[in-house]
């Protein structure tokens, strides 16, 4: 049943989201005409296996060789990263990534069924590379576009809090809690202030 709500949800979502998909598009390869419109990142699923996740680009070419310099800036605690005025996130960058407009291509992902479209965020290699045996419960379900964690506050929340949610919503789920998580999600996906 779970399978099928994400098919069809990807589905019709990548359907109606089409134009504003090309506008979006249109924005990225206008301020750079030299990149990429969609940024690649392998993440890890289910059971630790790995996938290739698809968001829009929203950051410079080269930035993952720059993150090294960044990490001693990091504005969270545990396994994530995150950087509330990251200097490699570009103008149309910073609007999508507000908005969460960057994630809309994870449809694609959801379709090929490498994540759902509620579930635990997909976290990075070197992420679960400092992951504890708790943390590690994260990655018993398929990941998920949306879920507990980002309609609670997201960016505000720090990793261990991050877990604790991603592990309530393991033990709570079912068909009814991921459509409410979907529509909660709908209310702040735009003008969202927790995201960066």
């Amino acid at each position: 049943m779970k399978r099928l709500m994400d098919i069809m949800g990807a589905s019709i979502g990548l359907i109606l989201l089409a134009p504003l998909l090309f506008i979006v598009a249109f924005f990225i390869k206008f301020e750079d005409p030299k990149g990429k419109v969609f940024f690649k990142q392998s993440r890890v699923g289910k059971n630790g296996e790995m996938f290739s996740m698809y968001k829009f680009r929203s950051m410079i070419m080269n930035a993952e060789k720059q993150l090294g310099s960044l990490m001693d800036k990091n504005e969270t605690t545990g396994a994530m990263f995150k950087m509330k005025n990251d200097p490699r996130v570009t103008k149309v960058g910073r609007f999508i990534r507000k908005t969460s407009i960057d994630e809309l291509p994870q449809l694609w992902n959801v379709l090929k069924g490498d994540m759902s479209l509620v579930g635990p965020r997909p976290p990075l290699p070197r992420e679960v590379e400092q992951y504890n045996e708790y943390h590690l419960q994260r990655l018993l379900v398929i990941p998920g576009c949306t879920g507990l964690w980002q309609v609670s506050g997201r960016s505000d929340i720090g990793f261990e809090e991050m877990v604790e949610l991603d592990l309530k919503y393991i033990k709570q789920r079912n068909i009814g809690f991921d459509i409410l998580l979907i529509f909660k999600t709908v209310f702040v996906l735009f003008g969202s202030k927790n995201a960066y």
